[in-house]
């Protein structure tokens, strides 16, 4: 009881403030969607471009975490897509963006946040070395596979054309590739910009809980109810399970075993709906699945904190 006070509660109210203060008329649409912007394509990719651009690469990225992480990440791709086509009879494209909601946890907007809390902000280390290669793994896979069912026939090249546009449209990828290219080039960074960067930093993870609590007041869940509470116990429950059979399995250090497990349990956050909406498919699956998610996390969260060694 006391993790889910002192820990989950807080983040969870900072999102229930914006949820509120949308449902409510206190803070407007289009007032969301400008904070939305603002922490999507500039706060946040600050905040990874600061940890990526300091991590120690060698140290850090050791196979055994992200192996454990993506083979989570990669099953819950995996149930999600062959659970909605040959369970719930969804078209391909469906399949792929429903598979996408077992694939992307929230490792930025929850993670980080339920994790310092957890376990202070030494233990974020493993985060950012899983958050390095969140959006260009996990979009790669689910663009990838988009790609390929709406691109049938059209041939490799065409299809490898797309993907690339798509992947490096994405401003947190933009801002994960500049920090590698500053931590390997060893490029050195004027104190002033430190500076600036890390004013960004601080705005980014509030501002952008309040957003998603504004974005989930939108959310009204319609229909395909079966779907949407699979689609939830595979991100929620598959994910999280199969990391931590792995890091099990592989040894992995308390700090990373936490650090990996608690990113997987993350419901799928807001990156699912905008997966969805960009390709039109499973659209109300994955806002329903967002909406649930996010509020059934509190307890599934509070269940794998209890069981952390």
């Amino acid at each position: 009881m006391e993790a889910l006070i002192e820990v989950i509660l807080p983040v969870f109210l900072v999102l229930g403030f914006g949820y509120v203060a949308v449902w409510r008329g206190l803070f407007s649409d289009a007032g969301v969607d400008g904070l939305m912007k603002f922490t999507q394509h500039f706060a946040i990719p600050c905040l990874l471009f600061r940890a990526v651009s300091t991590l120690d690469l060698g140290q850090n990225f050791d196979w055994r975490l992200l192996l454990s992480f993506y083979t989570g990440a990669l099953t819950g791709f995996a149930a999600g897509l062959l659970g909605a086509r040959l369970m719930f009879r969804r078209t391909w494209e469906d399949s792929v963006a429903i598979g996408f909601i077992g694939l992307f946890s929230n490792s930025v907007l929850l993670g980080i946040p339920i994790t310092e809390r957890a376990f202070g902000v030494e233990a974020l280390t493993p985060n950012y070395a899983i958050i390095a290669v969140h959006s260009p793994i996990c979009y790669g896979v689910g663009l990838t596979a988009m790609e390929i069912v709406r691109n049938r026939g059209a041939g490799l090249v065409r299809t490898s054309g797309a993907i690339f546009r798509a992947m490096f449209r994405n401003a947190l990828v933009i801002g994960i590739a500049l920090g590698l290219a500053v931590n390997l080039g060893d490029i050195p960074v004027p104190l002033v910009v430190q500076n600036a960067v890390d004013l960004m930093v601080k705005a980014a993870l509030p501002a952008a809980l309040f957003g998603l609590g504004g974005v989930l007041a939108r959310y009204r869940p319609e229909g395909d109810l079966r779907t949407v509470l699979f689609a939830c116990a595979v991100s929620l429950v598959l994910h999280p399970a199969v990391v931590w059979g792995m890091g099990t399995m592989l040894g992995l250090s308390t700090g990373q075993f936490r650090s990996a497990v608690l990113t997987a349990a993350m419901a799928p956050g807001v990156n699912a709906y905008i997966f969805a909406n960009m390709y039109g498919a499973a659209r109300r699956v994955a806002a329903s699945a967002v909406l649930f998610a996010t509020l059934g996390s509190i307890l599934t969260v509070w269940v794998w904190l209890a069981l952390m060694p």
